[in-house]
């Protein structure tokens, strides 16, 4: 699983037919002690009506198309959860709004 900021979308007018009426997001892994980004952005299927700014948990392959039914989707991520906190050793290290 990996904790990551949505950043933008992906738009696609021609796209396998799997993939017709799924949100694609691109999101920017966090690394989870101090919620900094953390190497380069992935574009994951949205399964759950998230959205810009949100800190969302993202699955990746065989996880990913376990997802709101995603069985016959061409997907390897997958958005699954909008996080509303994140606590390490008793600290809070992210609390959303």
């Amino acid at each position: 699983m990996i904790v990551g900021l949505v950043v933008g979308q992906v738009v696609c007018t021609q796209k396998d037919k799997s993939l017709v009426g799924k949100k694609m997001l691109v999101v920017q892994p966090l690394r989870i002690d101090d919620m900094k980004p953390s190497g380069q952005a992935i574009v994951a299927l949205d399964a759950i009506g998230s959205g810009a700014g949100e800190v969302v948990m993202v699955v990746g392959g065989s996880s990913a198309r376990m997802a709101d039914d995603y069985s016959k989707v061409c997907v390897d991520q997958s958005i699954v959860a909008i996080i509303d906190t994140i606590e390490l050793g008793g600290s809070t290290v992210f609390s959303k709004g």
